[in-house]
């Protein structure tokens, strides 16, 4: 059963590249993004 889940992932290496354009998407929107907690609530809010 156990060889039946495991997967190696010597095997399977994918090198995946992003692209510069969802890099700065991120970025941007990590930056907006507000998060602010009040009575044990989170409130999260975009600043664009």
């Amino acid at each position: 059963m156990a060889k039946f889940y495991f997967k190696s992932s010597k095997k399977e290496e994918n090198h995946l590249v992003p692209n510069r354009r969802t890099i700065d998407f991120l970025l941007s929107y990590s930056k907006s993004l507000k998060v602010v907690e009040y009575n044990n609530l989170k409130f999260e809010t975009i600043l664009n």
